[in-house]
């Protein structure tokens, strides 16, 4: 006979793990809660589903967080989707997974299926609204068949999933994870009846809500998504032994912090300075300052404008008439510290902060100083 107890306590503990993050996968949280309980040998069927352990995920959540906090929550990530759904809808997008049915916790993402001929298509118009974004391509293998899926992370207020599937099985219904039924999606009007009935909206509601959002794109957004595609800039191994763009770039953001720890433009100028790479190498310089325009200051930009005349300074190679404009400028000398950090960034194998990491530096420092 199945011991319920033990099924409750395995779910509770499992439940405990995914809440913390320490496990992400229900089978590894059901089975190290097991273990960890000192149970012998086990029964899959004293186990309990996936379901089972969701809806002790919930209930952990609303205890936790409070019942107004994470309904709260709930509603600004279901408007975060819609705002997303709206702005792709070329490629039919359906909202799944834990927004759709309630099950948020902290931490818990955005999933929507959208179905397009190319996962660029859909980059491409992430792109145009100022999203940051990365695409992961995974191979499955069950039940000896093997399943590709690509992947479109999103960087926003909210982590954001998109699962990109071609356009011909926009009516095939897919079967959850969890449950093994078949899985729950909503098309933007049922989102938008969502809001209506279980959060009170009003179409004029959603509406101030949409244009809240409809703002110009978050900067520290912006900044991601031109870092991100320096992974994939290789460079002349002569001049930059230490490998691509975005590895270079953070390790000059690194000695620029060493150098400059509070000063937001200066950090911003070593990060952003090679941005244009992945845009245009032939100009990257002229590249980089058009797509940050509006988003960076004078300061930076002037910076970033001229770190290519910086080293020109230290080699002595730059003219007479240049070099005496330059030495004249007030932000000159930190100009010759932006390229020292430039010339010492080169080093294979150096530890570096991710791209994430550095912007939210930056932007403790926004916040520190307003």
């Amino acid at each position: 006979m199945r011991s319920t107890k033990f099924r409750q306590q395995v779910a509770y503990l499992a439940a405990r793990l995914m809440y913390t993050r320490e496990v992400s996968e229900y089978y590894q949280a059901k089975w190290k809660a097991a273990r960890q309980l000192g149970r012998g040998w086990i029964r899959p069927a004293d186990l309990p589903s996936n379901a089972e352990i969701r809806d002790q995920v919930l209930m952990l959540a609303r205890m936790l967080e409070g019942p107004h906090v994470h309904s709260q929550h709930l509603m600004e990530m279901r408007l975060r989707a819609l705002w997303w759904m709206r702005h792709l809808t070329p490629y039919h997008p359906k909202l799944i997974g834990s927004v759709l049915t309630g099950h948020i916790r902290d931490g818990s993402d955005i999933d929507l299926h959208v179905f397009a001929g190319s996962a660029q298509h859909v980059a491409t118009s992430i792109e145009d609204l100022g999203g940051a974004y990365e695409i992961e391509r995974k191979r499955l293998v069950k039940d000896g068949e093997t399943r590709e899926f690509t992947h479109i992370h999103l960087q926003d207020e909210f982590p954001i999933e998109l699962t990109v599937y071609a356009p011909s099985l926009l009516g095939h219904r897919f079967r959850s994870s969890i449950t093994g039924k078949l899985i729950e999606r909503a098309t933007i009007g049922e989102v938008e009846k969502l809001l209506a009935g279980q959060h009170g909206l009003t179409t004029q509601d959603m509406a101030r809500r949409m244009d809240a959002i409809d703002t110009a794109p978050d900067r520290i957004n912006v900044f991601l998504s031109l870092l991100l595609p320096l992974e994939s800039v290789k460079q002349n191994p002569l001049y930059h032994p230490e490998g691509d763009a975005l590895f270079h770039s953070m390790q000059v953001y690194a000695l620029a912090k060493e150098a400059m720890p509070y000063d937001e433009e200066f950090l911003l100028a070593a990060l952003l300075h090679d941005v244009g790479k992945a845009i245009d190498p032939h100009d990257h310089v002229a590249a980089g300052l058009e797509a940050l325009d509006g988003y960076i200051t004078e300061r930076t930009g002037w910076l970033i404008a001229h770190h290519m005349e910086g080293h020109a300074l230290y080699d002595r190679t730059i003219g007479a008439r240049r070099r005496r404009r330059l030495t004249a400028h007030p932000w000159c000398d930190d100009l010759v510290t932006l390229s020292e950090c430039d010339r010492q960034g080169r080093v294979p194998g150096a530890q570096v902060e991710e791209p994430e990491e550095a912007l939210d530096y930056i932007e403790e420092l926004e916040t520190m100083f307003d």
